[in-house]
């Protein structure tokens, strides 16, 4: 009998140990791999998900594995646009309202995640497709994640206490001018990435991005097919002004709520698009669904637009423009996985 082997999930190599995830008998002398992935990604509004859905009822045998950061948490559903209770019911969902607003979920952690749920997928013979536009979610899981120093309790507390007191715009400053790379590629908004990255300097010395640098020469951990959809720019603005003014209301009512029942404002799953501009509204009694909209829509096109150009950027990349799957498109997803290649 062969050794029991397992795909090490934050390192690019399998290891001879057990493994709760999979397992699999082999000789010593065959090379091991990890299982294929595809994932659909894109900016936000650009019909992902209803492209799934369009897959699946050609028949093909996938499950969809949540790649936005937002629907992973409960509580959050209008502005994070979940799959709706028919798509839910078209396609099975992995990682779908899984952790609470308060909660962090780094990119490690949801490796280690999506890890479980592709172990689930495969051991019941199905395709694991991840579904979603959070672009380091998707880098964390196919390339992993570069060996940075681990995290000094003493130093993120002054930090935060910092940020606290000066603001995210002069800690987004601060970061610019040790790695002005990581910093035109994060938002100011984005507290979770400034802070980690003037962490990362602050212990190292080092730029955040040149750690993420050295890594990319190394294997991805999951071979990946990347069907990237693209809406023709036009109808995309359209549909993003449309998706705002839709939502606006609701994600008034939906962010009284959550804070009515004691959630933070700064509250991870707060931060989420949206969401903390709402809660401005609401805590300073200054609601205009109007300017809400305004506000809506011209974030959702500069998160879109950086989401058109991370996406750009991967390898074994193949464009969709349409949210509908053609004939081509669905024997391209069954010949990946189907082939032994």
């Amino acid at each position: 009998m062969g050794a029991v082997a397992c795909w090490d999930r934050l390192s690019t190599d399998y290891r001879v140990t057990t493994c709760s995830q999979w397992t699999v008998e082999f000789d010593m002398d065959i090379e091991l791999r990890p299982p294929k992935l595809a994932a659909i990604v894109g900016p936000t509004a650009s019909g992902k998900t209803a492209l799934a859905v369009s897959l699946r009822k050609a028949g093909l045998p996938f499950e969809v594995i949540n790649c936005d950061a937002s629907q992973l948490v409960r509580q959050l559903d209008v502005g994070t646009a979940k799959p709706t209770a028919e798509e839910l019911a078209a396609v099975p969902h992995h990682l779908i309202d899984v952790v609470e607003p308060t909660e962090v979920v780094d990119a490690a952690r949801y490796a280690q995640m999506v890890d479980r749920s592709v172990a689930t997928i495969v051991a019941a013979d199905r395709w694991p497709v991840l579904v979603g536009g959070t672009g380091l979610y998707h880098r964390a899981v196919v390339r992993g994640l570069a060996p940075l120093p681990s995290s000094i309790p003493s130093v993120r507390a002054a930090l935060e206490q910092q940020a606290n007191t000066q603001g995210l715009q002069t800690m987004h400053e601060r970061l610019r001018a040790v790695d002005p790379v990581y910093a035109e590629a994060t938002p100011a908004n984005n507290r979770q990435r400034v802070l980690r990255a003037l962490e990362v300097y602050e212990i190292s010395g080092r730029a955040f991005s040149d750690f993420h640098a050295e890594h990319q020469s190394r294997p991805d951990r999951y071979p990946c097919l990347n069907i990237v959809v693209e809406p023709d720019l036009e109808i995309h603005r359209i549909r993003l002004s449309e998706r705002a003014e839709a939502m606006a209301a609701p994600l008034l009512k939906e962010v009284t709520e959550l804070l009515n029942q004691g959630i933070d404002p700064a509250a991870p799953g707060m931060q989420a698009l949206g969401y903390r501009q709402a809660a401005q509204q609401i805590l300073t009694e200054q609601i205009d669904v109007t300017a809400l909209v305004q506000t809506l829509i011209q974030s959702h096109r500069r998160y879109a637009k950086r989401q058109r150009t991370w996406f750009r950027k991967v390898n074994n990349r193949i464009v969709h423009t349409s949210a509908v799957a053609d004939q081509a498109l669905i024997e391209r997803l069954r010949n990946w996985f189907e082939s032994t290649q």
